[in-house]
């Protein structure tokens, strides 16, 4: 069984990834921590040193080989993963469910203004500019992660209660 994450930065899909994989006992695997593993640098490296461009040929490269494997597994992909070079059709073809964790913009930016620090796309940006930042992404997105085969949503639902709520989807 493949599973697939997608959705925004802060959605959840690490933290919902790591607990359904102990729960189902498979792995788990991060596609940036992947990338960054392979490529020997951090993602805000690559990006800074060789351009986005080249970011997202390795990240779909890296997304396909990730996918191929025979094993069973959980991925969490970046939050712009499913918007390029057709990798939101190569995760429904190629794993058995692909989940949206769906969580609203004022959602989105309580959990992300805690976490600004760590989050190179959002760290400079003033916390008063940042439900019209996300805001922006989420229209841009919004058409490749409702391709999903199953929007969880997500507001005010603690982890465990995701968990089940995606265990019961599972054939």
């Amino acid at each position: 069984m493949k599973i697939v994450f997608v959705g925004y930065m802060g959605s959840g899909k690490t933290t919902i990834g790591k607990l359904l994989a102990k729960k189902l006992k498979i792995s788990f695997l991060d596609l940036d921590e992947v990338i960054e593993e392979r490529l020997e640098d951090s993602i805000s490296n690559i990006f800074n040193g060789k351009g986005e461009i080249f970011f997202r040929k390795k990240e779909h490269e890296y997304l396909n080989d990730v996918l191929s494997q025979k094993n069973n597994f959980i991925l969490s992909t970046g939050g712009g993963t499913p918007c390029y070079s057709g990798n939101m059709d190569t995760m429904l073809e190629l794993a058995d469910y692909v989940f949206y964790l769906k969580i609203s913009i004022p959602g989105l930016v309580k959990r992300l203004i805690l976490e600004k620090e760590h989050r190179p796309l959002i760290k400079n940006i003033d916390d008063g500019d940042l439900p019209e930042f996300i805001g922006k992404h989420l229209f841009e997105r919004n058409n490749f992660y409702l391709k999903a085969n199953h929007i969880i949503e997500c507001d005010n639902k603690d982890p465990e209660a995701l968990v089940s709520e995606i265990q019961g989807l599972l054939a």
